[in-house]
């Protein structure tokens, strides 16, 4: 095939095939056919680049061929010619499909321009399919490891959801994989050619997550010098995924609620409505049931936002998995094949298969990491997993003795620790319910959850221990 592409000339009279055999041979590899009949035969056998085709032939007309072919293959790039008088045909043919058409007579250089072109769409289209493929195989459900119960009802649901333009509430510990099925379900979807945008609604200052979702016009507030989009409109025509959904505050949920229902956003600071086309997926660590009896989120938003709600369970319910996960993750840090060679001692694996994971997948993930940097003859030992005692998610974090710090440094880490166990303290008296604990402490409820992630404190954590 010549460098520039193949093309397929269909007309029935033998001078203007010659002519534009002789006129497209350097650049093109060039295949003619002296009827539509034909043509359609030889478009299925060689599947050319560009098809150039008369409007107007006995028997089948160019119109009804541009069907036929359209039909079979619908990214074929067909270019019509035609006469002045058939002008009007030949729009009507490019509101069909065609993706051109020339007016004969027409001048050599305007043939070649417009193939060129047909040309250039059908490799940037070949490149953008590549790429979509290439972004499925990463982010789509193949790429999920897990093959257990939990896990296949997971998948089901998930891809059911994908299928939908459903809003979508995905639930489970933290770690357990909630973004990747985010991902996973918007680039099944038929929004994945347009963007994925997230954010996580715990990482953003309160005073600045309005602006972050819905935008803001210039002069909105002190240091708004320009306007700016906020991620529901970066995400129009796409998927918006908001992670910890339950942190948001609730004049903001307020907000929330409306944009998804109407489907319209008001940046801060403008006095007009913007339609956006967003599909929505909402995360939390959190069941929401119990988010609603605490009063973390309003009931409108909670029913608005949990109409396809998918669990992903937790790594000690899918304990079959592990093993799949251990070799995925040491293929991830030294590639497929060097992985095969890895050995893990069966204490080595029992150790792994008794531990209750708290961090779930990412503490998984994590402890491959280390085993692979310390494995010895790419040997994983029961002493490389020592750390994975059966008490460690129990255990409080270790201090330095308090000698080897300065007066200051031991007085702001005993303060820390005081405070961390005041909360530790609070939360197990009430059985992990913020709310509750908040008023005891005689605080806000969100300046008690800022205190939480300032300790690195689970409520839910607490609230599995206190066993409720």
């Amino acid at each position: 095939m010549a460098e520039e592409g193949s093309v397929l000339i269909i007309d029935d009279k033998p001078n203007m095939l010659k002519m534009l055999k002789t006129l497209l041979g350097d650049s093109y590899e060039v295949t003619t056919a002296d009827s539509a009949d034909e043509g359609l035969h030889k478009f299925r056998d060689i599947n050319p680049d560009v098809v150039l085709s008369d409007i107007r032939m006995p028997g089948m007309s160019g119109m009804e061929l541009l069907r036929k072919m359209k039909d079979e293959n619908p990214t074929a790039e067909v270019i019509l010619m035609t006469a002045y008088a058939e002008v009007s045909q030949a729009v009507k043919a490019v509101k069909e499909g065609a993706y051109n058409y020339v007016t004969k007579p027409f001048e050599p250089e305007d043939i070649q321009l417009t193939l060129d072109k047909a040309l250039e769409r059908k490799r940037l289209r070949e490149k953008t399919e590549i790429l979509q493929q290439e972004i499925e195989e990463k982010y789509g459900f193949p790429n999920i490891v897990g093959d257990s119960k939990p896990m296949r009802r997971a998948f089901k649901l998930a891809r059911k959801a994908a299928e939908s333009d459903a809003t979508v509430l995905l639930t489970g510990e933290s770690g357990t994989g909630k973004e990747v099925f985010a991902k996973a379900i918007h680039y099944t979807s038929p929004r994945s050619t347009d963007r994925f945008v997230d954010i996580n609604c715990a990482a953003v200052p309160e005073g600045l997550i309005e602006s972050e979702l819905f935008g803001h016009v210039k002069g909105a507030f002190s240091g708004a010098s320009q306007e700016k989009k906020g991620l529901f409109e970066e995400a129009d025509g796409g998927t918006l995924f908001l992670d910890e959904v339950t942190e948001l505050p609730s004049d903001l949920q307020v907000k929330l609620n409306r944009a998804i229902q109407e489907k319209e956003i008001r940046r801060v600071g403008d006095t007009r409505n913007r339609q956006v086309d967003a599909r929505i997926i909402a995360s939390s660590n959190r069941e929401l049931e119990q988010a609603l009896e605490d009063g973390e989120i309003r009931e409108d938003l909670y029913y608005r936002l949990n109409v396809f709600p998918i669990h992903l369970p937790p790594l000690r319910e899918r304990d079959g998995d592990i093993p799949l996960l251990v070799r995925h993750f040491l293929q991830q840090e030294v590639g497929a094949e060097e992985a095969e060679e890895y050995d893990i001692e069966p204490d080595a694996m029992q150790m792994l298969l008794a531990h209750n994971w708290p961090g779930n997948i990412r503490e998984l993930e994590n402890v491959i990491e280390r085993a692979v940097v310390l494995a010895e003859e790419k040997t994983i030992t029961a002493d490389i997993l020592s750390p994975l005692s059966p008490h460690e998610a129990e255990s409080e974090p270790r201090m330095a003795p308090l000698s080897e710090m300065t007066y200051e440094e031991a007085m702001d880490k005993m303060s820390e620790n005081c405070r961390r166990q005041y909360l530790v303290e609070v939360l197990k008296q009430y059985g992990g319910n913020v709310t509750k604990a908040a008023e005891h402490a005689g605080i806000e409820r969100e300046s008690f959850h800022r205190l939480m992630r300032k300790c690195d404190i689970d409520s839910d954590e607490i609230r599995g221990r206190s066993g409720n």
